[in-house]
């Protein structure tokens, strides 16, 4: 797991390292064990007030496909040296106008052993066409429980960060500078 003070490390240089006037702001850093995401704040496209709602949209994905050909180069230069560093693909995304567009993102395979009434949902899903393979509907189950515990997953999560901070103080831990351990004479 990701210990809280290395998911701040890795934000800090990514807002070290990205272009000032890259993004508005820089919205998110997240990393799991393949991957870092980053995902930045890109202007508005400016609009009449009398738009409709179709041409918002389209605005914004123009927008988003400006600055995805715009970026590529600056993008992949601070890619490659963040992989290099940390060991892991970057993904990137934008933010614009209240919608979320990945370009680019990491699907790692993952193996599991299911029993049979675990398997008997997943091919139920496919030959409802709900999934194309018992993969898709593996995928599609984790999509489904991750939007209904979400506040479960991140009190979860903040447990784990609690036993890393624990363990980082047990006896393994570096012992810290007491006062008065300066150099004697």
């Amino acid at each position: 797991m990701i210990t809280p003070d290395q998911r701040e490390r890795l934000r800090g240089w990514f807002a070290g390292r990205l272009p000032d006037d890259l993004f508005v702001r820089l919205v998110e850093v997240t990393v799991d064990r393949e991957e870092i995401t980053v995902i930045g704040e890109i202007p508005q496209p400016r609009l009449p007030d009398a738009a409709s709602t179709a041409e918002r949209e389209s605005a914004v994905q123009g927008r988003v496909q400006e600055f995805r050909q715009r970026t590529r180069e600056e993008r992949i230069d601070v890619a490659r040296e963040a992989e290099h560093r940390f060991g892991k693909k970057v993904s990137w995304g934008v933010e614009c106008g209240g919608e979320r567009v990945m370009f680019t993102q990491v699907a790692a395979p993952v193996m599991t052993r299911l029993r049979q009434p675990e398997r008997q949902v997943l091919d139920t899903l496919v030959a409802g066409g709900v999934a194309r393979s018992r993969s898709d509907a593996l995928a599609w189950c984790v999509r489904l429980v991750r939007r209904h515990t979400d506040d479960w997953l991140s009190e979860l999560r903040d447990s784990l960060e609690h036993v890393e901070r624990v363990r980082g103080q047990g006896p393994d831990a570096e012992p810290a500078d007491e006062p008065g351990d300066g150099n004697r004479t």
